[in-house]
């Protein structure tokens, strides 16, 4: 059995990033960026649990699509909260931590990193600095600085005493400095640069281009039946009748249909797992404003939404003037062309429910593709 456990630290924000899918969600072919680095750490074989600390919102579709055994644990408000959450649940002497950022991992330097530990309580990789080095408008002498990168190696109980107060610190090994704990370094290596911007994708060597051949569909469909003296919003478009949809949130059957379709595309479950009509916060909500969380949430994903066919089925009201304002409207809440969006209506032919002129039914597809980070 083992005596280590590796945490690995995937649930931040990627503000700085400035793209429109999250870091950790870049595909390399067609895997996520974490679960591509967790199983490169996986092949050595030399933990007895791999933790995945991950954000509150992605951290379910984390668990879903993972085939390796990981632990998951949702992160915290920044990066030491996130360890600290991690560290809870670790009960091995040694514990390795590193950020999924750094997707270059390095077999040789987590042996030294192993080695090394022998003789301290943390062991990191460091880097000589090169470049001449101000502080405080002073030179100093550049020999006596490191750069430190991760993954880190610390004795658990160091490593958790160390995080015990208040005070933050930017990596392992700093906090277990400043209680007096041993540093040990060992050389590290600029292949673990750590994605920070979008311009550091061109320094990262080892990340496979995503595999923009696969393509993903999903539907949806959604019934909604009619009550009076409500407004009716359908696609995202007020209709101008005296009636409108009997639902928990603005009843808008046509955006319902298609959040459905681009969350099977995209592996997400359904509507209902999101926004559930049992919580009083959804109530009376604007469809509009639910397609845009899904969509922000599949672009986080790693996901570009290529298509999407919406299918009204009405017997009343009319919809033929209403037609085009809807696809102009749902082509731009998913920031697509509008030759990528299609909206047709049609009647049953008195037939059923709808033909009775008792509801609206809608059935909606969508296809969706991984995200192409190489090209752009």
């Amino acid at each position: 059995m083992s005596d280590s456990t590796l945490i690995l630290l995937a649930a931040g924000e990627a503000t700085r990033f400035k793209r429109p899918v999250k870091k950790q969600w870049l595909r390399i072919g067609a895997e996520p960026l974490w679960l591509h680095v967790a199983q490169k750490f996986a092949k050595m074989s030399r933990f007895e649990k791999i933790i995945l600390v991950g954000h509150a919102d992605e951290i379910g579709h984390m668990r879903a699509i993972s085939h390796l055994p990981l632990l998951f644990v949702e992160g915290g408000s920044n990066r030491q909260a996130s360890l600290r959450n991690a560290l809870s649940i670790v009960d091995t002497p040694l514990v390795m931590a590193s950020d999924v950022a750094r997707p270059c991992v390095n077999t040789d330097i987590c042996d030294e990193l192993f080695a090394a530990i022998a003789q301290a309580d943390c062991a990191v990789p460091a880097l000589p600095v090169t470049d001449t080095v101000y502080y405080k408008g002073k030179p100093i002498d550049r020999s006596e600085v490191l750069r430190i990168q991760t993954p880190q190696l610390s004795r658990t109980k160091k490593l958790k005493e160390a995080l015990k107060g208040d005070k933050e610190f930017t990596d392992e090994s700093s906090a277990i400095a400043d209680i007096g704990g041993r540093i040990a370094f060992v050389g590290g290596d600029e292949s673990l640069y750590k994605l920070t911007f979008k311009e550091d994708i061109k320094k990262v060597s080892c990340l496979e281009k995503p595999d923009t051949s696969k393509l993903f569909t999903g539907t949806g469909f959604d019934v909604h039946a009619f009550e009076e003296n409500r407004r009716m919003v359908l696609g995202g478009v007020q209709i101008d009748v005296p009636y409108g949809f009997k639902a928990h949130s603005d009843g808008d059957v046509a955006l319902h249909a298609l959040i459905d379709a681009l969350i099977g595309a995209a592996g997400m479950g359904d509507i209902g797992e999101h926004f559930p009509d049992t919580d009083a916060k959804w109530a009376g909500s604007d469809s509009a404003k639910l397609l845009r969380h899904i969509v922000h949430k599949i672009y986080h994903f790693g996901y570009d939404i290529i298509h999407a066919d919406i299918t009204i089925m009405a017997q009343k009201p009319k919809l033929s003037p209403y037609k085009e304002p809807i696809r102009r409207r749902i082509a731009k809440i998913l920031s697509l062309p509008l030759e990528r969006v299609n909206v047709k209506a049609t009647t049953t032919e008195r037939l059923g429910f709808v033909g009775r002129e008792e509801g609206v039914a809608v059935q909606a597809s969508a296809t969706l593709g991984f995200f192409d980070w190489s090209a752009r």
